[in-house]
């Protein structure tokens, strides 16, 4: 089976107990937050193999679950471990919808590997009617967990495939541009934040 970088995060490292705890944390958190806004349509995009979406199904966190992918091999995985989950292909910058589809709209993981963040964001708001849930590493704290875990100490942490590094405190600012931010949280090594259109 050929694999996907985030297949191997979510699946083959569970067997190291520190990087096991960290994610099951995460999705918990995204999970529980998520369930809180109570929408009865979910879009994840950027959904990889389908970790996140399947979650939210399993914990009867809305009533259609569909995910947007643009990794040909993630689909593919996704497919072969979720057969019932509704993945398509697609971009995040020009996304199949019309505006105002889902009252919920995720991106977990994603924006930090784009060259132009700004205009993925404005892709996502104009797809949701209610809510965004976004999720980026936190910096330095993401760096730093990298390097007491053993991973990537030649790049001191430093994650290959990230392109954007945000805090906390400047991914607020960052979605504040555009949207509303209604919660941030922070579930280590990571930002979570809630938001809506203006």
């Amino acid at each position: 089976m050929d694999l996907t970088t985030n297949y191997i995060k979510h699946v083959k490292s569970k067997k190291h107990p520190v990087n096991n705890f960290f994610l099951n944390y995460f999705s918990k958190t995204v999970v529980k937050e998520a369930k809180k806004l109570r929408p009865r349509t979910v879009l994840d995009v950027g959904c990889g193999e389908g970790f996140i979406l399947a979650n939210l199904k399993q914990n009867k966190v809305g009533k259609e679950h569909e995910g947007i992918e643009y990794v040909d091999k993630a689909i593919k995985l996704a497919k072969q471990l979720y057969p019932t989950l509704k993945i398509l292909k697609g971009n995040i910058y020009k996304l199949p919808y019309q505006d105002n589809s889902f009252d919920l709209v995720l991106c977990t993981e994603v924006l930090e590997h784009l060259d132009y963040p700004e205009r993925a964001l404005k892709e996502l708001l104009r797809v949701t009617k209610k809510h965004l849930l976004l999720t980026v590493p936190n910096e330095p704290y993401f760096t730093i967990q990298r390097v007491l875990r053993g991973k990537n100490i030649l790049e001191l942490g430093d994650h290959p495939e990230h392109i954007q590094h945000w805090s906390s405190r400047s991914f607020k600012k960052f979605v504040q541009k555009q949207a509303i931010v209604k919660k941030i949280k922070r579930p280590l090594p990571w930002t979570l934040i809630i938001a809506r259109k203006y």
